[in-house]
């Protein structure tokens, strides 16, 4: 679903920021970005979603209108109430649309993530959490085959965070859509993707691609497991291996 070829990037200001790299992403597969922060893994997102240009390279992505993204913040219009967020891309993709279709539609993706009772609220009133939830809601209303994520849960606190993982995970069980997913934990890596890519210091390039090897079903109980430990230790070893990686 996505390729990139030859890909990379550099500022006239900072310079390299991510180095000529080759990356194949087949369809309905959940991947990790990991890296340390600032190493240029957000930007390599950015290229994939079509929000920054490559300086040079070739980035194909199969052909979908369908592609959502949620960034480090929730970004929600302050204006307008938690079902109102989430409908807005309904209402871009098609005018057409009846509203009250576009309002059931919202409102099911707002049971999805738990909020099925915040729906008149304004973002003001809710917490960080609550409003991470009305993003991946809204970025989950229009069915995307691509989701990007730039490390939305890293400004959670950890019960939270370990509860929109599961829940990101059980949506991609269910829906098999592609799944990038930036972060610089290794265990949200470790836990959430079937694929990760481990980037070296900035300027990037990829020093780790590996499979996991823990099973497709996850919960709290995986992280208390010797299967999950074992994971985040070969993610910590791969690291100190790569004389790169600060």
């Amino acid at each position: 679903m996505i390729s990139l070829a030859n890909v990379d990037k550099k500022f006239a200001a900072t310079g390299e920021v991510v180095k000529p790299l080759n990356l194949e992403i087949p369809d309905g597969q959940f991947i990790s970005f990991l890296g340390p922060s600032g190493c240029g893994k957000s930007t390599l997102l950015r290229i994939i979603a079509g929000l920054e240009t490559s300086t040079n390279g070739t980035v194909n992505v199969r052909e979908t209108k369908r592609i959502s993204f949620v960034f480090q913040e929730p970004q929600l219009l302050p204006w307008r109430s938690v079902l109102e967020n989430v409908r807005l891309p309904l209402e871009l993709e098609s005018e057409q649309a009846e509203r009250s279709d576009q309002d059931e539609t919202s409102r099911q993706a707002l049971i999805r993530v738990g909020l099925g009772e915040a729906l008149e609220k304004m973002p003001h009133q809710l917490s960080g959490g609550m409003k991470m939830r009305v993003s991946l809601a809204r970025a989950l209303v229009t069915k995307p085959q691509i989701l990007l994520l730039d490390e939305p849960f890293g400004a959670l606190d950890e019960v939270t965070r370990f509860r929109l993982q599961e829940d990101l995970r059980s949506f991609w069980r269910a829906s098999r859509m592609t799944v990038v997913f930036v972060t610089h934990s290794m265990s949200e890596a470790a836990f959430l993707a079937e694929r990760q890519i481990v980037f070296s210091a900035r300027p990037a390039r990829v020093v780790v691609d590996r499979l996991s090897g823990l099973s497709a079903k996850r919960d709290d109980s995986t992280r208390l497991s010797a299967e999950f430990a074992n994971e985040v230790r070969e993610l910590q070893a791969r690291f100190r291996s790569n004389e790169e990686y600060p």
